[in-house]
């Protein structure tokens, strides 16, 4: 955990929030224009405070809407003037380009690299560990918009659906992790080829370099990854990278590996008996067809005193020693967090509703839903990793579905002068009385 009075206080809701604000009320407003229409940076901080809140519905958000403690509440906490309604909200956001929301993960990122949170993630010669991996957040036999993919089945029937690449920082010891902006899979206007997994990283590796253009990274990836385009790709903008591969995709990289009498071995046994193999080589070819790509590659077993075992396998343009071999494993195996402590967190038990249809739109709605969840996400991780107010909420409450029910139900009840209020009451430090003292 970050140390420190001043992580404490930047990295909190409050600056967290305002920050992205501020980033919000640069976004271009189709309406601006127009007489009477509430700004644009309106409907997205309101679409925030959805899931920042976790309101299971629009529905439910919209029921409390002009409920004067909401009201407040959406004011003090989220900058929300005129809190628009679950359809006007829809209609506004479906108009917003997703690239405009794209500032605001770089902000957040920002704050966290000034206040010394990058230093935790630190992996190997001063270079961070970025997951990337791909996502599904809407799917549907009827509903659709002209930015779906389409699958078509052999009965005839379509499905349609969204997805994105998601790209968090992460470490082995570390059990939160730093998402940077998604890439959505879409499809553009009129093109009827769907948008791929490959084509979105492409998108993505170079709106990171843009962005982070100094950040050392090794970027882990499943084995879809490991292909010469890509690879290329990650060497061009001098990125380090760890990326699985299989036997059943790579059959000549793993016969040429075991032919070689350049393939070394390495083992040892840990303190829990858990025995670790490996076998490595430097400078093979990538696949027949490529040659001239050039990787090392490792093969990894573990066996436990029980006997059970894993293998894994992975490619990495970082030089393979017997004194490296294990932190690169634990970078490959590092990728799961992107899958557990996000995907997994996002759609399951951390009640953020990733894949509740809020509402599809004719444009770019569920697209932008998606990325502020996902935006909501990365303000509890950091507040997770460096808000000490956070940190005591979490304490006292128990399960962070605990602690979103909690904070929901004080949200929605009563007046809130202030986050360091609202979580010094969540957390006991002080009692409801002294909170209606304060509203007053």
């Amino acid at each position: 955990m970050i140390e420190g009075a001043l992580s404490a206080s930047t990295l909190s809701a409050d600056n967290l929030i305002s920050k992205i604000f501020e980033c919000f009320s640069r976004v271009h407003d189709p309406r601006s224009e127009k007489k009477n229409t509430s700004p644009i940076v309106e409907h997205l901080m309101a679409g925030l405070a959805v899931f920042g809140l976790k309101f299971p519905s629009l529905l439910s958000y919209d029921r409390g809407r002009k409920d004067l403690v909401i009201e407040k509440n959406l004011n003090t906490l989220y900058h929300v003037e005129n809190a628009p309604s679950d359809t006007y909200l829809r209609e506004r956001l479906d108009e917003v380009d997703p690239k405009e929301i794209r500032p605001a993960f770089k902000k957040i990122f920002a704050i966290f690299q000034r206040a010394k949170g990058l230093e935790q993630f630190v992996f190997m010669e001063d270079h961070y560990l970025l997951a990337i991996d791909g996502t599904g957040h809407f799917s549907s036999g009827k509903i659709c918009c002209p930015q779906c993919c389409t699958k078509k089945h052999a009965d005839g029937t379509v499905t349609y659906y969204h997805q994105m690449l998601g790209a968090c920082l992460v470490h082995p010891d570390v059990d939160a992790v730093l998402p940077l902006c998604p890439e959505p899979i879409q499809n553009e206007d009129g093109n009827e080829k769907n948008d791929c997994e490959r084509s979105a990283a492409k998108r993505l590796i170079e709106n990171f370099r843009r962005e982070h253009p100094h950040l050392k990274v090794i970027v882990i990836e499943d084995g879809l990854s490991s292909n010469a385009p890509h690879v290329k790709m990650l060497e061009e903008n001098d990125i380090r990278y760890i990326l699985g591969a299989k036997p059943g995709d790579h059959e000549f990289l793993f016969s040429f590996a075991e032919q070689s009498e350049d393939t070394s071995y390495h083992e040892y046994v840990d303190a829990k008996g858990i025995l670790h193999q490996f076998h490595y080589l430097n400078g093979a070819p990538l696949n027949k067809s490529n040659h001239d790509v050039k990787v090392n590659f490792f093969e990894y077993e573990e066996t436990k005193p029980s006997g059970e075992t894993k293998r894994f396998s992975w490619v990495t343009n970082i030089k393979i020693t017997a004194s490296n071999i294990y932190d690169l494993m634990r970078g490959g195996r590092a990728r799961w967090r992107i899958e557990n402590e996000t995907f997994n967190t996002l759609k399951t038990y951390g009640d953020y509703n990733f894949e509740h249809n809020y509402g599809h739109g004719k444009k770019n709605l569920n697209t932008n839903f998606g990325l502020l969840a996902m935006l909501s996400f990365a303000i509890d991780q950091i507040q997770k990793m460096g808000c000490r107010l956070f940190q005591a909420v979490k304490k006292k409450q128990g399960s962070y579905r605990d602690c979103w029910t909690a904070m929901r139900g004080a949200f929605l009840l009563l007046p809130m002068p202030s986050w360091e209020v609202f979580f010094l009451l969540l957390s006991k430090q002080i009692d409801l009385d002294w909170t209606l003292k304060k509203k007053t």
